[in-house]
């Protein structure tokens, strides 16, 4: 034996107030629906058919809450229709014509009528169908699941709908003229069809104007400025750029406004988007591609399929390709601007720099549209990542702000251009450079490196230098850390401190060992033990320094070894490497040493005056 289910409508509208639909305000998006989708109806029909909207809050004697009547002059429905659309939930009036035009319907759920239950209890629908013999026929439904048809007592003289809302007492504030005005534009302002609105006597026409994207203007800039006005009052924000959208797939067209602070680049937007001129929703997420978190839209949609709420779309293969055709338009904007106002770009990119990072981290066709244009600290300015790969075939890079400061002078001073990657993302960017552009060279950047360029000593220079050279490498032997003479530049500089490849993970294995206990220290000793002759770091001495060059001709075998001490220490700290404990106690010698040696100089020339 079969049974019908049976349905609590008390249930279904609290489903709906609460989980499907947004606000109980949406039953006038609802209402528009219906009338805008029977006058698509009758245009199949009909062609030559105008179609209209009309809005009527309708006056008590008593002074109670108006009525609010929609009314269409649409295609309008028959007494079999009414038992078999407006009694079934889930039933649709337009379910034989969706299948033969299923673009050309807003509602494809046949629930819309039911949002009304939200702010009324009772419903009457008057209509008058093209298909029908002329009658007018009463639909009469109530919150509590039951409803009455028959014949009209009122005959309609055209064909069409009328939908009659009584308010609840808690649902009076939908019934004034202002909120209905309101509701409407929000919903309905985008609609094909002129909705009039009439109240107090008053009628007028609410939706004259087409959106700003389909106007026609004098210049580019008037366009521009429109639409940017437009963004500000759909979204109450100052935008900085705006970029027409169109997509085929879907029948999409809009605009995609750049926005003026950086979001998160996971965070994705919220857009407003209409489904043939009606209000979809306005927090849309899967519109646009996930990588465009920089901007905010506004679209309307012809082509694309509602979810049951109408407040988003389904993920199908017209969506896919609308997405992907807009996200063309958003890589066309960028474009642009980098061969048209370069200077655009970079206040885009400045402005959202690390979210555009963290992006093109994740999303490789991302990434090939951005990292030449990403700007980059170098020894010989900032510049692009393209700008740098004019000048040169390697990109050269160096991961910590320690080993930047330090080669920074010397390398711009020979005209080599390394990168400082030690802020966020750089070096994992500049690292993925070779897998998304195979011909690319990438190399990280060793300071021990940069005394392979410097010019040797002549035979002469080399054996004035031979007694300091031997000091050096003498005091420094303690420190594993070998010692070259050279020539370079700027002459400021008197020495150049480094580290091997490991060299900052040695320096701090030896830190950690030295401040741990005896097991742990055992531990990082057998890691310290590992280490090579061929990785120890190298102390380079610069001839061209004034001071350097004086020390070579010190002949005091302690006093040189001070010098030579003292600069060793400099230079790690002008690297800002933290000095281990026998470092920290040469500092310290070094000081008292340097106080001991000028001590003694004033009393051999007879103490304080």
């Amino acid at each position: 034996m079969a049974h019908r289910f049976q349905v609590n409508l008390r249930g279904v509208i609290d489903l709906l107030s609460h989980h499907l639909y947004s606000t109980p305000g949406v039953f006038v998006r609802e209402l528009l629906q219906n009338a805008t989708d029977a006058n698509r109806a009758r245009q199949h029909l009909e062609p030559t058919h105008p179609g209209a909207v009309h809005v009527e809050l309708i006056e008590k004697q008593d002074g109670g809450p108006p009525t609010l009547l929609f009314r269409d002059e649409g295609v309008g429905l028959t007494e079999e229709e009414l038992h078999r659309f407006l009694a079934t939930i889930g039933e649709s009036s337009k379910r034989e014509a969706i299948e033969a035009h299923r673009a050309d319907f807003i509602g494809q759920f046949g629930i819309g009528l039911l949002s009304c239950f939200m702010v009324c209890d009772e419903l009457l629908v008057v209509t008058r169908s093209v298909r029908g013999d002329g009658s007018t026929w009463e639909w009469r439904g109530r919150h509590d699941g039951t409803y009455s048809v028959g014949p009209s007592a009122h005959p309609m003289e055209r064909c069409g709908t009328q939908v009659f809302l009584l308010p609840r007492p808690d649902a009076a504030e939908y019934f004034t003229p202002e909120r209905v005005r309101q509701l409407i534009l929000h919903y309905g302002g985008l609609l094909p069809y002129p909705i009039h609105l009439t109240a107090h006597g008053h009628t007028e026409h609410l939706n004259s104007a087409p959106p700003p994207w389909r106007r026609t203007y004098p210049s580019a800039a008037a366009r521009r400025q429109a639409l940017l006005a437009h963004g500000r009052e759909v979204f109450g924000m100052d935008f900085v750029d705006c970029i027409s959208l169109r997509a085929e797939a879907g029948g999409v067209e809009g605009v995609a406004y750049v926005l003026p602070f950086s979001p998160h680049f996971n965070a994705r937007q919220k857009h407003r988007v209409y489904l043939k001129g009606m209000l979809l929703s306005e927090s849309a997420e899967n519109l646009l591609p996930d990588w465009a978190f920089f901007v905010k839209c506004v679209v309307d949609a012809q082509g694309l399929r509602p979810t049951a709420s109408r407040e988003s779309f389904y993920e199908d293969a017209t969506l896919s390709r609308a997405r992907e055709a807009l996200g063309q338009l958003l890589r066309q904007y960028l474009v642009d601007l980098a061969t048209e106002q370069p200077r655009a770009l970079q206040r885009l990119i400045a402005l959202h720099g690390l979210s555009v990072k963290s992006l093109a981290l994740d999303d490789d066709d991302f990434y090939r549209l951005v990292i030449h244009w990403l700007p980059f600290e170098t020894t010989l300015g900032t510049m692009t990542l393209e700008h740098y790969r004019q000048e040169s075939s390697t990109v050269r890079y160096v991961n910590t702000l320690e080993t930047f400061r330090q080669v920074a002078r010397v390398a711009a001073a020979q005209g080599l251009c390394i990168i400082n990657a030690a802020y966020t993302h750089d070096a994992a960017l500049l690292e993925k450079l070779p897998r998304v552009h195979p011909d690319a060279q990438v190399e990280l950047f060793s300071a021990a490196r940069l005394p392979q360029g410097f010019e040797e000593l002549t035979h002469e220079e080399d054996e004035a230098v031979a007694r300091l050279r031997r000091v050096a490498e003498e005091a420094l032997e303690p420190f594993r850390c070998e010692v070259s003479i050279k020539k370079f530049l700027p002459p400021e500089v008197p020495t150049l401190y480094g580290d091997a490849s490991d060299g900052a993970f040695q320096r701090d294995l030896e830190r950690a060992r030295e401040e741990t206990d005896a097991l742990y220290a055992s531990v990082l000793e057998g890691a310290l033990g590992k280490r090579s002759d061929e990785e120890r770091p190298q102390l380079c001495f610069n001839l061209r320094n004034p001071v350097v060059r004086q020390l070579a001709r010190v002949r005091d075998t302690a006093q040189l070894r001070l010098s030579v001490e003292m600069l060793y220490v400099q230079a790690l700290l002008l690297g800002h490497r933290p000095l281990n404990a026998r470092e920290m106690a040469l500092l310290n010698r070094g000081l008292l040493g340097l106080i001991a040696a000028r001590l003694d100089d004033d009393e051999g020339t007879g103490g304080m005056h």
